[in-house]
């Protein structure tokens, strides 16, 4: 795992993983998921449903700057651009060397991703990178029907976001600087994993 988290894991964790990463078959470097919804695991054999897109309810542009840490280890950063409109969201990585080693689009109930050649092993699924990125953005009312089911709930309050498992436990504390959050530093610590991310968004369009 320190292999991973020294080398790749601050791209995959735009806006923080929450889960552990799970290798993919190299056959699904360039793969499609489809189906009625999207479905992501967020806890062991526990599925939410993902959002649409449109339930970011704006249009986004965004360059960010990624910084991850665990515990007392060194910091990793990278560059992510991220674009969201009503019918898609795009997201890409780019290691230091500017080459792009992931990337996602999710439009129509679908997910296509790519992965750099001989770096799938060492990548999570890209539909828990996306929750991820989404349960730091997108409106906390676009995530009622997805938690009501497993009985978690995402609490906001202020500058601050929660997210609760059935047991009352706090899984993830999101902090933001200021609204509208991308204008500020975005922290996400994961309380279980103990990890955290901050996300930082150079420019806006």
């Amino acid at each position: 795992m320190r292999r991973i988290f020294s080398c790749l894991l601050s791209v995959i964790l735009l806006s923080a993983c929450s889960l552990k990463p799970v290798p993919q078959p190299a056959e699904q470097q360039d793969s499609g998921l489809q189906g009625k919804n999207i479905q992501v695991e967020v806890s062991n054999g526990v599925f939410v449903d993902l959002p649409k897109p449109v339930q970011l309810q704006q249009t986004l542009s965004v360059s960010q700057l990624i910084s991850a840490q665990w515990g007392q280890k060194q910091q990793h950063k990278l560059l992510v651009q991220l674009q969201v409109d009503d019918q898609q969201v795009v997201l890409a990585g780019f290691s230091s060397w500017g080459t792009r080693i992931l990337s996602l689009n999710y439009a129509d109930n679908q997910i296509q991703t790519y992965v750099m050649a001989g770096l799938v092993d060492t990548l999570p699924k890209p539909e828990q990178v996306l929750f991820n990125v989404m349960l730091s953005i997108w409106p906390v009312e676009a995530w009622t029907a997805s938690f009501q089911p497993i009985g978690w709930r995402l609490l906001e309050n202020d500058l601050q976001r929660v997210l609760i498992n059935d047991h009352g436990q706090v899984v993830v504390e999101i902090n933001y600087q200021k609204k509208p959050y991308l204008s500020g530093l975005i922290t996400f610590k994961h309380l279980l994993l103990d990890y955290q991310i901050n996300i930082e968004t150079n420019s806006e369009s």
